[in-house]
Parts: structure tokens; C-alpha cells; sequence
């Protein structure tokens, strides 16, 4: 049952970190009173143990008078204050040890003020640290030292133990509604962070949903377009027929990216795990490119080999998007595109001469995000990007991903 089940704690249970642990200064100043506590009470022990051995033994033939033990064992008394800030439940242990065992000593008196008062004080504190099942088998256990060791006669007996029911009551009654309050803190707090969730995830939707209506729709016309051109216009060249089809091929690819990117919003996690693109298709993707017009030049030296999929995919990306912002921002400019590699890093540079005046953005905006998606890219291996104007004219992209940065 739980009210049997507050007994082990009590004895041997830890106490819980409290919700202020997280300051430092806080933390230092709680272990440092508990470190105070800790001494005092060695110091009284070893004080008290001393005395008595002196008693009990003899002592040299000229020594001061030894105080009592009683007066002794006040910084004992007193020492499970400091360590109740951090460490209330071992503090009431402490104390009601002392509480039980200190009558025992030579003129003790059986209720010593402040070893009430310390006990009481440690004991509101651990009840308000603790559950109620905890808490009211720290009340049950003080009524052991009040019949043990309070005045004779039941009559004074009952009253400690009347005062001790409406002081536990009184504790339990905060200790429930300071557990009331931080659960529905608790509570707020989950239902804030599932509202901020659902508004991105509708947000999520609503994005995918313009996406798929806008966006898609236009890819799908494109490649309908080029694909259907050669058959109703009769008298095409065959480089113009070769146009259309590779104008086609790059919309559906176009379209399966944009189809996984629309399941990613709308899922909140990848819509399917199809192999990404790696730096070995390099090659088809210049030819991709010079088949749109671009005169691009490729270099890859050293670049073979096995590489983590994160850089591979992270080198495919920066060229294609490089690639891209060539042919969109200084059309008819040569392009060139460099890969090498030695054994700690993948260097990529990806640079165009001037070409002629760039063509409008079809909405009326200026440049887009892709040097901003290259750097987050760049940024998530650990690696860094260049990107700026050449020397001798044009545009030039360059970046170094280290080896070790994939996944």
C-alpha cells in the first residue's frame, strides 16, 4: 500500500534535487552549509566522546575542568540546520537520532529546547521536499521521542501529540498545494509546448499544401509542355527536340524532389529513404547542365574513393546549387568546377566568368537562400565556405568539408 510504502524512504531513501540546483552560486552555497553541518557535528561527537572517556578513565594529574557534555553537544543540535538546504531528510535523520540518544547522556535533559526546535524545523522541511506518504511517516516517527521522553503523566503526552497532529496537518496542507501548483506549471508547460507543436505543424502543412498547389503544378505544366512539344511541332531540329527532352528530364527531377520535400512537411520526418545523390554523379550532372547551355568544365583529380554520405551528399548539393545560380545569374559565362581531396578533407570550388546581364527572378525578387542552405550545409560537417567575387571577374564558391564530418 502507499502509506507503507513512505517507510523505506524515510530510512533510506536520497533526497531529491531541488528545482533551484541549476544556479551555481545557489548549489556552492548549499553544499558549503551542508560541508558546516557535517563539521559540526564531528567536532561535538569527537568533543562529547572525549569528555566521557576523561570521566570514565581519569585524566592527567593538571587539566582544565571539562565542560559538560551537554553544552557540548549543542553544535550537534544544531547541525542538521545547515544541511537541510540541500539534504532535508538526511538532516531530520540526524536529528532525530539525536533526539532519541541525547537524554541518554550524563545531565541531558529529556527535552532539550532547542533539540525540539531544530527537530520540528527539519521536519516542516523535509515534508515540503517530499510526497505526502513520506511526509506523514515523518510526523508518525516523532511521536516515538515525545512518549519516550516527554514529562510524566499522559496529560503532557497528549498535548505534544495533539500540537504535533494540527502542526502535520498545517505542513501537509502547503506541502499538497505547492505539489498542486508545480504539477499545473508542469502541466501549462506541456500544454504550451504541444500548442507550439501543432502551430508548426500546421504551419508545416500549410506550407506544403502552397507548395503542392503552386509550385508543383507549374513543374508539372513545364514538363508536360516539354515533353508533348516535339509532338505538335512537327519541323523541330533535332538539338532543339534533344532541348525539350532535357528541359523534361529536369522538371520531374524537379518533381521528385519537390515530392519528397512535401512529404517531410507534411510527416514531420522523411517521407522515404531513396538513395541520395553522390559525388560520383557529379559527371551526369555537368552533362545535365550542358545540355541546358551551360558551357561547364569538370575536375576531379583525386576525388575517387569511399566518402561519408553526409560530405558526399553535402559536395553534390553545393555544385548543383552553384551550378544553378551560375546559369540564373550570369548566363553564358563558362563554369568551373573542381573536386580534389587529400586525406582529411573534400575541397570543392565552383567559379564563372561574367556572362551576360542576368535574367529577372520570375517574381520580382533578388537572390534567393541557396548560399544561405550551402553555408547550413557546410556548417552541420564542421567544414567552412567561400563565397564571393573572383579576382578576374565573375563569381566563385569554394568549400573545404572534412572527412570526418558525415554521419
Amino acid at each position: 500500500m502507499w502509506v507503507f510504502g513512505g517507510l523505506p524512504q524515510v530510512l533510506t531513501g536520497a533526497d531529491p534535487v531541488p528545482a533551484w540546483w541549476g544556479s551555481r552560486w545557489r548549489r556552492w552555497t548549499a553544499l558549503a552549509l551542508a560541508a558546516l553541518g557535517v563539521a559540526m557535528l564531528a567536532l561535538s561527537l569527537l568533543a562529547v566522546a572525549r569528555v566521557l572517556t576523561v570521566e570514565r578513565f581519569g585524566a592527567p594529574v593538571v587539566r582544565p575542568r571539562p565542560l559538560h557534555p551537554g553544552v557540548l553537544l549543542v553544535p550537534a543540535l544544531l547541525a542538521p540546520l545547515p544541511l537541510a538546504v540541500r539534504f532535508p531528510l538526511l538532516a531530520w535523520r540526524i536529528a532525530y537520532l539525536i533526539a532519541l540518544l541525547a537524554p541518554l547522556l550524563p545531565g541531558q535533559p529529556r527535552v532539550h529546547p532547542v533539540q525540539a526546535t531544530v527537530l520540528l524545523v527539519v521536519t516542516c522541511a523535509a515534508g515540503l521536499r517530499h510526497p505526502r506518504p513520506l511526509r506523514w511517516w515523518l510526523w508518525a516517527l516523532l511521536l516515538l521521542p515525545v512518549w519516550l521522553w516527554a514529562g510524566p503523566g499522559w496529560a503532557g503526552r497528549a498535548e505534544l501529540t495533539a500540537g504535533l497532529a494540527l502542526l502535520a496537518a498545517a505542513v501537509d496542507g502547503v506541502g499538497s498545494w505547492r505539489y498542486a501548483t508545480r504539477a499545473l506549471a508542469a502541466q501549462q508547460e506541456r500544454a504550451e509546448l504541444e500548442r507550439a507543436r501543432r502551430a508548426v505543424l500546421e504551419e508545416r502543412t500549410r506550407i506544403a499544401r502552397e507548395l503542392h498547389d503552386v509550385v508543383a503544378h507549374h513543374l508539372s505544366l513545364i514538363a508536360v509542355q516539354a515533353e508533348t512539344a516535339p509532338y505538335r511541332q512537327h519541323d523541330l531540329p533535332e538539338p532543339v527536340r534533344a532541348e525539350f527532352s532535357s528541359l523534361s528530364g529536369a522538371a520531374r527531377e524537379a518533381l521528385v524532389e519537390m515530392r519528397k520535400l512535401l512529404g517531410v512537411l507534411r510527416h514531420d520526418q522523411p517521407a522515404e529513404r531513396a538513395p541520395q545523390p553522390r559525388l560520383g554523379e557529379l559527371p551526369e550532372l555537368v552533362a545535365a547542365a550542358r545540355r541546358a547551355g551551360v558551357a561547364v568544365e569538370l575536375s576531379m583529380p583525386a576525388a575517387g574513393g569511399q566518402l561519408p554520405p553526409g560530405v558526399a551528399v553535402c559536395a553534390y548539393r553545393i555544385v548543383q546549387e552553384a551550378l544553378s545560380n551560375a546559369s540564373r545569374h550570369a548566363p553564358g559565362a563558362p563554369v568551373a568546377v573542381t573536386v580534389d581531396r587529400d586525406d582529411r578533407a573534400l575541397r570543392l570550388r565552383v567559379a564563372n566568368g561574367r556572362g551576360d546581364p542576368p535574367w529577372p527572378s520570375p517574381d520580382g525578387r533578388g537572390p534567393g537562400h541557396g548560399l544561405a542552405g550551402m553555408r547550413e550545409r557546410v556548417a552541420l560537417l564542421g567544414g567552412s565556405l567561400e563565397a564571393g567575387h573572383a579576382p578576374g571577374g565573375g563569381f566563385a564558391v569554394a568549400a573545404v568539408l572534412p572527412l570526418d564530418g558525415g554521419p
